[in-house]
């Protein structure tokens, strides 16, 4: 990392989608009792989840990444924390089981607020008003006192992260995450679906083993591997006061981490060259992510790279290509090429939402789940032709039983969006529609294993 990095040395560069305070003051004096707040993470923890990805990166693992499109205030319960955790969980060993590899659990949680929008206005009825951004910066009510940005709402998305961290810690090694409750996660609203059938029967041959091990003497209570998981938490380093606020410097190595989430990453929006996101994050330790769409050349690429991973760590960059269904086989190969080329080792995962969203006739935004599909086929054909590990996979969900994404074994149809669409910004798949998405992910990783060995032999 470059000695003149500093954590306001991204002051000096381009920022886009910051929101702009009325009250410059009043946002200094938030950010300043901010820097005074414990941390949320901890620079082990980030090192931790690094080597995890460094072994991704080498084709030894998979990287399941999702959560909420953004979190919200009025949604933040401990229920539903609690059924999104418990979805990634039944994604992660469906996964596992599949594909005999290690899963990489990281939440959009925790820290999931600030949204980029695609214009700084909103007109509703004839009305002008400033664009929502998150409830960590404005409000979502459509008035003009709730869009104005308030930096007292800072305060209030550390408060909920912390909570949300504290419980997801209690639920990842506190007994709820062991193996053995693998036959309590499945969801009541999945009905009859086949998808839920097929889980059952991974559950019980999970708990076949199971048992065979403990005849062995491996005891569940006893073992930390079965007894517990590791879970990280990320999301966008879009507000950067806030991450400056929340950046500390290791007291073991001197370096320095953002201590809002064990990873960061940068939107697609953001990462333009000469920008202050790229500025900010490329001075930190933690593990990064970054947006890669149809606008990103392979020249930007290696040019990104070499500045935010000048080293060539393992496990430091994690690249999240997010091309839609139809763009996604021509834009992304020459991508991976230029990467392999170079040498440089990251781990490749696929957004298939944020390529994928129509407008239904009903009015609503949404994402059809056979176009997100068509997108992940596609990234895995990509990485099967280059020879490359299809690393992750990048999702917005939720474990709530909402109707925001069409299609799926459940049939969610433009008439049915209206039931439960929830959702403060994108539209979210639900836990059958994720938990279906691991099924067919599954696979593809065991397909793709195949097709490995017989290149070994």
């Amino acid at each position: 990392m470059a000695s003149t990095w500093t954590p306001d040395s991204w002051q000096a560069k381009e920022a886009r989608h910051l929101p702009s305070y009325p009250d410059a003051q009043a946002l200094d004096k938030v950010t300043g009792t901010l820097a005074n707040f414990p941390p949320l993470v901890f620079a082990g923890e980030a090192r931790a989840l690094k080597a995890d990805l460094a072994e991704v990166a080498a084709g030894k693992g998979f990287l399941l990444q999702g959560g909420d499109c953004a979190e919200s205030f009025a949604e933040f319960h401990p229920n539903n924390i609690r059924d999104t955790f418990r979805v990634l969980l039944q994604m992660a060993v469906v996964l596992t089981f599949a594909s005999k590899q290690p899963v990489v659990k990281v939440g959009r949680m925790a820290g999931q607020f600030a949204k980029p929008r695609s214009s700084p206005v909103e007109v509703q009825d004839g009305v002008e008003l400033p664009s929502y951004l998150g409830d960590n910066i404005n409000g979502i009510d459509f008035t003009a006192e709730s869009r104005i940005p308030d930096p007292q709402r800072l305060l209030q998305a550390y408060s909920q992260s912390a909570a949300t961290l504290n419980l997801l810690r209690a639920f990842s090694t506190g007994g709820y995450a062991n193996l053995r409750q693998v036959h309590q996660w499945t969801l009541d609203f999945m009905g009859r679906s086949p998808w839920a059938d097929r889980f059952a029967e991974v559950s019980n041959r999970i708990g076949e083993a199971l048992d065979f091990m403990q005849a062995c003497g491996i005891d569940p209570q006893t073992v930390p591997q079965l007894q517990g998981t590791s879970f990280y938490t990320s999301h966008e380093a879009l507000h950067l006061a806030y991450e400056q606020a929340m950046t500390r410097r290791d007291s073991l190595t001197g370096d320095w981490y953002d201590t809002s989430a064990h990873m960061l990453w940068i939107g697609d929006r953001t990462r333009f060259e000469g920008s202050a996101h790229v500025e900010f994050l490329r001075g930190v330790g933690n593990p990064l992510g970054m947006k890669c769409g149809p606008s990103m050349s392979p020249d930007e690429l290696l040019r990104q790279l070499d500045l935010l991973n000048p080293g060539r760590e393992a496990g430091r960059i994690t690249l999240i290509s997010r091309f839609g269904d139809e763009k996604v086989e021509a834009g992304l190969a020459p991508l991976v090429r230029a990467v392999k080329r170079e040498g440089h080792p990251v781990v490749w995962s696929c957004d298939p939402m944020h390529g994928n969203v129509i407008k239904a006739e009903s009015g609503f935004k949404t994402r059809p789940f056979d176009r997100i599909l068509k997108e992940v086929r596609g990234f895995f054909a990509v990485h099967r032709a280059e020879g490359t590990h299809a690393g992750g996979i990048h999702i917005e969900m939720t474990g709530q039983d909402v109707t925001e994404c069409v299609g799926g074994a459940i049939a969610i149809s433009d008439e049915r969006l209206a039931d439960r669409y929830h959702t403060h910004c994108d539209p979210r798949l639900n836990a059958a529609q994720s938990i279906e998405l691991a099924f067919l992910l599954a696979d593809m990783l065991n397909q793709e294993a195949v097709e490995r060995a017989q290149r070994a032999a």
